[in-house]
């Protein structure tokens, strides 16, 4: 038996434990809902009473991923919108508590969805689709619906400018609807509001035309929370509904504000902060602006809001515990979502190490190294996507089982990544993808060689999305004594390509990293493009793809093979039929670990 074939027992373990995200309390806060992975082929929906009485329960599992769900105001149902096999048409339905259901929408539909909010009447619901209101048919920017549920009838309430990702939120009362248009510039998120009947649409907030701002309704439907960039910082403010005014209550470039929200049920407007890639809450008065920190616990505990009994719901994770949802009281956690038959003990799992080096202009660069029990065989730097995400001190089953084959993994957040202040985050605008942040990435790679965690020519690299582009600019610009192989999944080998035929609502963010469009900055597409450079690879390569992704699409692989079959350079392909932006479903993913840890061993090796 091969080491490889040894650990399948824990691999099968690894891909049971169930992740649970996009939780929300029901509006009465008597349960808590979430959608977990891990429990079948497809994401389900599960629910627990809010105040742990009784075991969790499955709500929604079929054939079909729950991506994302919202509460009905009377508690008793949610709109919950699900898709096939990763291609993100997503379809929206209405689930009662005893998991009867009806559908609101088609079940496949032909463009893009986003949110889905029934009004306290249960007569409309309200979502943003990049449909005509006249043909039905898909089209470049969207359009906020109101949609009667009873005649099926969608009444237009208002039509972005622009292609933009925007989740329309209705007011708790039903009077209004908050949203964010980007029509002044592909870097900037303003505020508008409109009423339910389509009057009164107006700009609420602009933090600038480049600049984002974020909101969520007050629990009395009177004011917004507000998250909004100000320079080198963000800002948190109420705005009144009612005058447009805006009263900000924290503005201090000192600290490195990530989000806020007030959730109903609680006095406080709950504030998160993140530095270093580590979440820190507290919960601020809007009356008195103080804020007091939330509990703290081992690893990382984010409130989501209180109970009807008045514990606070939160997740709670870190590399060694995988995300699990939680009751806090006194300090003290109570688990809801956690499943005896699916644990597995923190002892088996590889701890998170905070590991620095520098960039060749200097800048420290901070990422999460996990380490074998034993001297390395390799090491592979896992790369996150986004790239305005970050890598945190979170279980990830993919890095638990290379670390157990034997590898050192790197997950490096790069400039460009969020938690570590908005400058750092920005930073990657300045020359566009495929800049500086690669460097910071090679800089990973030799500092893991320098510092004798592995040999020159074992370092590996490997992502999804971004990640995966930034697999493809590694193997194709650095040497194979520092990049020996290259895995990229989901990666963009042409900007240009990506640019035309991924989601309209995603095109703007490529205009936001890359300084304007294919044809404003036509150069700077060309020279960040992999494509092009294919002739420079040295290393190994394994191409990864699903094959619904509307995101990163197929032609992104179908046209770089043919540059890389006419430049003789050898590679391998690992398709998936049935995945779409990024490997999902549990059997995928572990024959994607098990692909990944033979190839880069085998890489290495040779």
């Amino acid at each position: 038996m091969t080491h490889f074939e040894s650990l399948e027992p824990f691999l099968h373990r690894l891909f049971r434990v169930s992740e649970a995200w996009g939780a929300r309390l029901s509006p009465d806060r008597r349960h808590v809902a979430w959608i977990a992975g891990n429990l079948g082929p497809t994401s389900q929906l599960w629910l627990a009473p809010a105040d742990g009485s009784t075991p969790p329960r499955g709500w929604v599992a079929n054939e079909r991923d729950c991506d994302w769900f919202f509460w009905a105001p009377d508690s008793g149902s949610v709109v919950l919108g699900q898709s096939r096999d990763g291609d993100e048409r997503v379809g929206l339905s209405q689930v009662a508590l005893d998991g009867t259901a009806r559908g609101l929408t088609e079940e496949r539909p032909d463009y893009y969805i986003h949110g889905g909010q029934i009004d306290p009447s249960g007569q409309f619901l309200v979502y943003a689709a990049n449909r005509d209101p006249a043909s039905g048919r898909e089209i470049e920017t969207p359009v906020i619906y109101r949609h009667e549920i009873a005649s099926g009838d969608r009444v237009p309430l208002t039509k972005l400018k622009r292609a933009a990702y925007v989740t329309p939120r209705l007011s708790p009362d039903g009077r209004h609807v908050l949203y964010s248009r980007k029509d002044r510039h592909p870097a900037g998120r303003q505020l508008w509001m409109i009423g339910i009947d389509g009057s009164g649409d107006r700009e609420i907030l602009n933090a600038g035309d480049a600049r984002k701002a974020d909101a969520q309704w007050t629990p009395d439907s009177t004011q917004v929370v507000v998250t909004a960039e100000a320079g080198a910082h963000r800002r948190v403010g109420l705005i009144d509904i009612a005058t447009d005014a805006v009263r900000w209550l924290i503005d201090d470039p000192a600290l490195q504000i990530s989000g806020a929200h007030w959730p109903k049920g609680s006095n406080q407007i709950v504030v998160t902060e993140t530095r270093s890639a580590r979440e820190a809450t507290s919960l601020l008065d809007p009356s008195s602006v103080a804020r007091t920190p939330f509990p703290r616990s081992d690893g990382t505990l984010l409130p989501i809001g209180p109970a009807a009994d008045g514990a606070w719901i939160c997740y709670h994770y870190d590399a060694r515990h995988p995300i699990r949802i939680v009751r806090q009281r006194d300090g003290a956690l109570q688990a809801l979502s956690d499943f005896s038959d699916r644990r597995i003990a923190g002892t088996e799992l590889a701890a998170a190490e905070d590991f620095r080096w520098r960039a060749g202009d200097g800048l420290e660069i901070q990422g999460w190294l996990y380490r074998p029990k034993d001297a390395a065989r390799g090491a592979i730097i896992l790369v996150h996507g986004g790239p305005t995400a970050h890598s945190e001190d979170a279980f990830d089953p993919e890095v638990q089982y290379l670390v157990a084959a034997g590898f050192a993994v790197l997950q490096p957040n790069y400039r460009g990544s969020t938690g570590f202040g908005l400058p750092f985050q920005e930073a990657i605008k300045l020359g566009g993808w495929g800049g500086p942040e690669q460097d910071d990435i090679a800089r990973g790679a030799e500092a893991l060689i320098a510092k004798g965690v592995v040999a020159a020519g074992r370092v590996g690299v490997t992502g999804t999305s971004y990640g995966g582009y930034s697999s493809w600019c590694q193997i194709t610009r650095v040497a194979p004594e520092v990049i020996k192989a290259s895995a990229p999944i989901c990666g963009m080998t042409d900007l240009v390509v990506d640019y035309e035929t991924t989601r309209p609502d995603l095109r703007p963010y490529s205009e936001e990293m890359m300084g304007g469009s294919p044809a404003q900055v036509p150069e700077r597409y060309r020279e960040r493009s992999p494509i092009h450079f294919v002739d420079r690879i040295r290393g190994r390569l394994m191409i990864v793809q699903g094959l619904n992704d509307p995101n990163v699409t197929p032609q992104n692989v179908t046209d770089v093979r043919e540059r890389l079959d006419a430049a003789g350079i050898p590679y391998e392909l690992l398709l998936f039929e049935d995945e779409g932006h990024g490997i999902a479903k549990p059997e995928n993913r572990k024959h994607l670990c098990r692909q990944l840890a033979r190839f880069f061993a085998d890489a290495f090796d040779r």
